[in-house]
């Protein structure tokens, strides 16, 4: 008997031709994400991805804990293998599944048969192994209804599959199956939650953090830093650039009308943001924006900012309300760490009465004070860049 993870495959079944592309791209993924935990042969066969330990040192624990974040995943099972043989199909599930079966009031055999040549029927099979499982657990009804415990028997190509209902994953595309984004992540709440939306689109991240020091401390730096690494159990590793961002907000502060100070400072975020994103081959800009959340995401400040760049501008959470991307936040276990009190740059130099609904030509006016090019490329030569592993 041999314990394997099986990975079921979300969207990438859907592909046409290029689905082997999706794939490939998922399976090493896969490996990279698993190579602490052990060695293991990891293959896909119709639909299915096979992770088996190649020795006892493997941390199967570690290991199915891990893939259930894998973007291109959508189910996540510990299993059992054994010969296509009805009896060693019987003798497995009683061994594999004994304190399930007796910890459960009640089961039921769902039965997959993928190799049409097995000689029993999906419904034969779940019958047969229903009966026996049932007079090895006398104390455990069969209920085909409502059952309290599944076993699942899978006949695949190499080998039949024993083991109980599987554990969601967390569906998507696989990372790097769509291309390269430059992804805007502060120290709050909502930007880690679109970091992780966006990867789960299938692209790679890079993750651009704007410092003001000494406006902004270093346990804010070091917050940020945490959020990325608890991002790369989902988006993988990542480079992230903390852009130095004080120079540029004391410009605005001394040279711009306060009602202004905010919507400028974020057009500078986007300049330096698609400047990094040319150098990287990134396709575009991912913001932590929702609609009406305050004064510098409205739609008409929102067009403002986005005006300077001819990048594309994602938005994940942008029809969310905070409740929603609370929810996300705690899920993949963001929460925590964006609650933490330590402020980021959009709280540096904050204005009193902040325009709502900026227009653009008074917007542009009042960056004429500004060396525009010329800060910018200060901040981009002067950038620190960290490589976040899993």
């Amino acid at each position: 008997m041999r314990d394997i993870i099986l990975l079921k495959q979300g969207e990438i079944v859907l592909k046409g031709l290029n689905r082997k592309n999706f794939e490939m791209k998922l399976l090493g993924n896969i490996r990279r994400r698993l190579k602490n935990f052990g060695d293991f042969n990891i293959y896909a066969v119709q639909s299915t991805v096979y992770v088996e330990p190649q020795d006892d040192d493997c941390d199967m624990d570690g290991a199915f804990e891990a893939a259930k974040k894998i973007f291109g995943i959508v189910a996540v099972s510990r299993a059992a293998a054994c010969e296509k043989d009805k009896d060693a199909i019987f003798n497995t599930a009683k061994m594999y599944l004994a304190d399930a079966m007796m910890g459960a009031r009640s089961f039921k055999v769902e039965s997959k048969r993928a190799d049409k040549s097995f000689p029993m029927t999906s419904i034969q099979l779940s019958q047969y192994i229903g009966g026996l499982l049932s007079e090895e657990f006398p104390n455990t009804a069969v209920d085909v209804h409502d059952p309290e415990l599944t076993v699942h028997i899978e006949i695949r190509d190499y080998a039949a599959f024993v083991h109980c209902a599987p554990e969601p994953g967390v569906g998507g595309m696989p990372v790097g199956a769509n291309g390269r984004v430059v992804s805007l992540l502060s120290g709050g709440i909502d930007s880690p939650v679109s970091t992780y939306m966006a990867a789960k689109r299938g692209v790679s991240v890079i993750p651009v953090h704007f410092f003001s020091f000494p406006y902004t401390s270093e346990q804010a730096k070091q917050k940020v830093i945490e959020l990325a690494e608890i991002l790369t159990a989902y988006c993988g590793r990542m480079m992230l650039e903390i852009v130095p961002f004080t120079h540029i907000q004391e410009e605005i502060r001394d040279k711009c009308p306060e009602e202004l100070f905010t919507i400028i400072m974020r057009r500078f975020m986007m300049r330096i943001a698609e400047k990094i994103a040319d150098a990287n081959g990134c396709k575009a800009i991912v913001t932590g924006e929702s609609l009406g959340q305050v004064a510098s995401q409205t739609m008409e400040a929102m067009g403002v900012t986005e005006e300077c760049v001819n990048l594309p501008v994602i938005r994940p959470v942008v029809c969310l309300d905070k409740t929603e991307i609370v929810e996300i936040a705690r899920k993949i276990e963001t929460f925590d760490t964006s609650i933490l009190p330590y402020e980021d740059c959009c709280t540096v130099f904050t204005p009193r009465h902040p325009r709502t609904k900026p227009r653009l030509e008074e917007v542009i006016e009042a960056e004429r004070a500004l060396d525009l090019q010329g800060l910018v490329d200060e901040a981009y030569n002067n950038i620190e860049r960290i490589r976040i592993r899993q």
